[in-house]
């Protein structure tokens, strides 16, 4: 691992004159970048440390219309959360299913969204709940709904000196059934093959977020109607674009989806149905 001096800025101000700098990183949970220095795929000479920058909270906090998750927020909050667990339930399943507990309890999910793996687990919930994201940078702040986040592996919108302070999910104002699905090599702690999930309302609409299946986490929409036979699930799962790697190969991927999205339409059904 490389030397490099290490800031811990107590606001937004000194947080983003260091990121000012074109040899900084940031250092939240630290899971990922840890991992990088290690391997030195990155090689700063500045490390900043969000943990006692105000702005960038960490707590989850709910106002009757929208559930305001900070940008220090990690996982292991998310799947203890009642609110989450009453609103949101995919997007707490899919934060149990990130490594390992110690990596729970340190990964952030601003993080999760900021390394932009297409198979970030918890994106898929996030895109079927259309969930927002808020940065701050030497700009000011901006909010981009979490579709328009990601421009390809591995990248974001994010400009120099941003960072992520805030995602935020609107809460329903009717009932709506959601599931999370998922399919790896082994059990335990592994990335994705293929990841899904699925938010649908007592109207029929359904929104599905897709991850690995892509360049980027995908979002589609359509109605319980338009997937009464293969042509409507063939439309839906069009704008996918499977590959073959280590994990999978395309073929099996395409046929993965399609299950699992059956399955994770029927589970939502289900809740809706027991609500």
């Amino acid at each position: 691992m490389s030397t490099f001096d290490y800031r811990r800025p107590r606001n937004l101000g000194e947080m983003t004159e260091l990121l000012g700098r074109d040899d900084a990183v940031v250092l939240a949970g630290g899971t990922d970048l840890l991992v990088a220095l290690r391997h030195h795929k990155v090689r700063p000479a500045l490390v900043v440390d969000l943990k006692s920058v105000a702005e960038v909270g960490h707590e989850i906090e709910a106002d009757g219309r929208r559930l305001r998750i900070g940008g220090r927020v990690v996982m292991s909050q998310l799947t203890g959360n009642d609110h989450v667990n009453t609103h949101f339930p995919a997007l707490g399943t899919a934060a149990s299913v990130v490594g390992s507990v110690q990596i729970r309890n340190r990964a952030t999910l601003a993080g999760n969204l900021c390394n932009a793996s297409p198979a970030a687990d918890t994106v898929p919930a996030l895109l079927a709940y259309a969930a927002t994201v808020t940065m701050s940078g030497p700009d000011g702040s901006r909010t981009v709904p979490v579709k328009e986040f990601f421009v390809g592996p591995g990248s974001t919108v994010l400009r120099h000196g941003e960072v992520v302070t805030e995602v935020e999910l609107p809460i329903p104002t009717e009932r709506v059934g959601s599931a999370f699905a998922r399919v790896t090599r082994r059990r335990g702690v592994d990335l994705a093959s293929v990841n899904l999930a699925c938010a649908l309302e007592r109207s029929g609409r359904a929104r599905f977020g897709f991850g690995a299946v892509g360049p980027t986490p995908l979002v589609a929409e359509t109605t319980i109607d338009e997937l009464a036979d293969d042509a409507g699930w063939d439309r839906l799962l069009s704008v996918t674009s499977p590959i073959s790697d280590v994990r999978a190969g395309a073929d099996y991927r395409r046929a993965m989806l399609r299950v699992h999205s059956k399955r994770a339409l029927q589970a939502a059904s289900d809740q809706l149905g027991a609500m």
